[in-house]
């Protein structure tokens, strides 16, 4: 499954404002793991910089002055995300002010069943505790040291990170045998203890199919898993 992790950074709180897009960052999963393809840009905002924002991410307006306009990435920024999903930290902030552009280029609009919110995952994980990024990182264990101000495509890296713990993280129960201190050569996963059923489930193998595999059991050479079963 192809699912984006975005961040955008802003001219401030509120499109409506007249506030603007200045940097959009988006990381590629794959079956929720990178698949090393980014998209990242920054964008003339074609206003000021007010210091609480520049404060934030500082990017200036001097440093924005000769970037493309929205309109001059949007067609790259659209065929990268396609209809994928968007993993979005506070998903209605960022989805207003890219539907805003696009709005002005004359486009249509991302629906918001588009977006997954981390920020509502996290706070039905974690109700009443701090939700923003850097929290989750620390209580993740994800490393945030080089987020000195906020960036849209390594904030996009760390959200995916936080976002593969939101959805479970590694299973639970299942760990490489180095990783619980045993000494293994192979690293061999260490095996899930189960509650056995009150009640084994009936067999569906016929005596065909029973004999058919016995068989097979039997050709194998030296010693095998199957043969333990």
């Amino acid at each position: 499954m192809r699912e984006i992790v975005l961040d955008t950074e802003t001219t401030g709180i509120s499109p409506k404002e007249g506030h603007r897009l200045c940097e959009i960052g988006c990381v590629e999963l794959d079956n929720h793991m990178p698949t090393g393809r980014t998209f990242h840009v920054y964008v003339n905002p074609e206003r000021d910089m007010p210091e609480g924002a520049f404060k934030v991410h500082g990017l200036s307006e001097e440093f924005l002055s000769d970037k493309p306009l929205f309109h001059e990435v949007m067609d790259d920024f659209l065929t990268f995300i396609v209809n994928a999903p968007l993993v979005i930290h506070n998903a209605s902030f960022d989805m207003g002010f890219l539907n805003a552009e696009l709005k002005r280029a004359g486009r249509q609009s991302l629906p918001m069943t588009q977006a997954v919110d981390t920020l509502a995952m996290a706070r039905k994980k974690f109700p009443g505790a701090q939700n923003n990024l850097d929290a989750l990182c620390r209580r993740f264990n994800v490393d945030n040291s080089n987020r000195i101000k906020h960036g849209a495509l390594l904030d996009s890296e760390l959200l995916a990170e936080v976002y593969l713990e939101l959805i479970g993280g590694r299973e639970p129960g299942l760990s490489l045998a180095s990783e619980s201190g045993a000494t293994s050569v192979e690293g061999k996963i260490a095996r899930v203890k189960r509650t056995p059923r009150a009640k084994p489930l009936t067999s569906n193998l016929t005596d065909k199919e029973r004999k058919a595999h016995a068989t097979f059991i039997a050709s194998l050479d030296g010693e095998t898993l199957w043969k333990d079963l």
